[in-house]
């Protein structure tokens, strides 16, 4: 496919900020026409740098820059492409900018190279949202997801299920053909197992790209427990200073406080939560509130207890959350306050016991191999909201359409297997709206 777009485009592609380089970028029909113009050079080649001298419109030098050409349609947006490569900082990138919109280009929208890329086929929109997410990826995990994505790693499969989705969409048709016929039985079974199988799959991929969202997004971490069982201490010693305030009153954190912090090459947001416990007041109950809503949001939690002390109710209170969300979430159990004495037993929870203000690194061990396992596997993974949306339409429509199978309602199954087939392929390349598309490509970076 080839969009043509009868404007050039222009912005700013590197973070604003003082730095060595800047870099304009420039696409359309008028790309080429305007370097010229701002280089004085009539000849520029494709693929080669330039080092050149930028002018303004009265012919005063602005800066030494290298120019680069890329020809349409070998280029990232498919058409004719300009980059100037200028010294760093605001002032300097934002005079060419200027230059360049009063030669004829106007401003990008966000995300408008990265949706012309996609109009003029050179890349699908599962590529141009690893692009987005590339930018703000949170971990060395996350980028090499992302890498495999941005290659055309998810592309490739959704291209291979949806050929299979079609193959069996295909064999039913020709059956509604001849309705006098019913499916033969074999190919009946042949069928529902794919269908099995590829249900299967799914619900997997769906499953695993939820619990490791942490990878893109950075992991949250909610660390709860009844108060005075270390929780801000614990958050003081994973932030190495005094965030969160410690005393032996207990209710001293009435709200969650949120900050982050890198273990291994995971960015994790711990979330340091009001103690559970029976509220005393309109405030303190709804800090409890946000506290177990925290575990609801988060993507591991750490419980913590005094193991100087027997449990009581409130201990039970947490104990309780935990059953009510294990299997939902990750939960590591710390029994705080070892060295004041041990008072209880947690074995059933696989507890770790120590005093998060002398040593905190079985703690940080622990949770680096739990992060580290999200991330140590070569399942596909969805990595936004809408990839995940999509699937979870097709599985729905796969679900639906096993019954009208069973039944030889076949018209039926076609009809959901074609929903399906539109779910899946709208991962890659959905159905165009102008509306749409600006709506997604709007939410990226301007310049990209």
């Amino acid at each position: 496919m080839n969009i043509v777009n009868s404007s050039t485009i222009a912005a700013i592609a590197t973070a604003h900020g003082v730095g060595s380089i800047a870099i304009v970028r420039l696409s359309g029909p008028e790309a080429l026409s305007i370097a010229q113009k701002l280089s004085k050079r009539k000849s520029i080649q494709t693929r080669r740098a330039h080092l050149v001298t930028l002018y303004d419109e009265h012919d005063e030098p602005i800066d030494q820059a290298i120019l680069i050409y890329f020809q349409a349609p070998k280029s990232f947006t498919g058409e004719d492409v300009i980059e100037f490569q200028c010294h760093g900082g605001i002032v300097v990138a934002n005079m060419i900018l200027q230059e360049v919109l009063k030669s004829g280009a106007r401003l990008a929208n966000p995300g408008e190279f990265s949706k012309r890329a996609f109009l003029n086929g050179k890349i699908d929109l599962s590529e141009a949202e690893a692009i987005a997410k590339m930018i703000e990826a949170k971990s060395e995990d996350a980028a090499k997801i992302l890498a495999k994505q941005i290659k055309g790693e998810l592309k490739n499969y959704i291209e291979n299920l949806r050929e299979k989705l079609i193959r069996i969409l295909a064999y039913v048709e020709v059956n509604i053909d001849y309705a006098e016929e019913d499916l033969p039985h074999d190919l009946q079974k042949q069928i529902e197992q794919q269908l099995n199988d590829i249900q299967k799959e799914l619900q997997k991929i769906v499953a695993s790209s939820k619990r490791r969202a942490g990878l893109i997004e950075g992991f949250k971490i909610a660390i709860i427990g009844k108060p005075n069982t270390g929780k801000s201490s614990l958050l003081n010693a994973l932030l190495d200073y005094e965030r969160a305030i410690v005393s032996d009153i207990a209710g001293t954190t009435r709200d969650t406080i949120e900050e982050s912090v890198r273990i291994g090459t995971h960015l994790v947001r711990f979330v340091d939560t009001a103690g559970i416990r029976e509220a005393h007041d309109a405030i303190e109950k709804i800090g409890i509130e946000r506290s177990i809503q925290a575990i609801e949001e988060s993507d591991i939690v750490i419980a913590m207890f005094d193991a100087s002390k027997p449990l009581d109710a409130e201990d039970r209170k947490i104990i309780e959350l935990i059953q009510k969300y294990q299997g939902q979430k990750e939960f590591i159990v710390v029994a705080n306050k070892v060295d004041q004495g041990k008072a209880i037993d947690l074995a059933d929870f696989d507890a770790l016991y120590m005093s998060v203000k002398k040593d905190i690194t079985p703690l940080t061990q622990k949770l680096q191999t739990l992060l580290d396992s999200f991330a140590n596997t070569q399942e596909i993974m969805l990595v936004t909201n809408r990839q995940i949306e999509a699937v979870t339409a097709a599985l729905d429509n796969i679900i639906q359409a096993q019954t009208p199978l069973q039944m030889g309602e076949l018209e039926i199954f076609a009809f959901h297997i074609n929903k399906a087939i539109e779910a899946i392929g709208s991962i890659t390349r959905p159905m165009q709206s102008s509306e749409l598309l600006d709506k997604m490509f709007g939410e990226f970076c301007l310049g990209k």
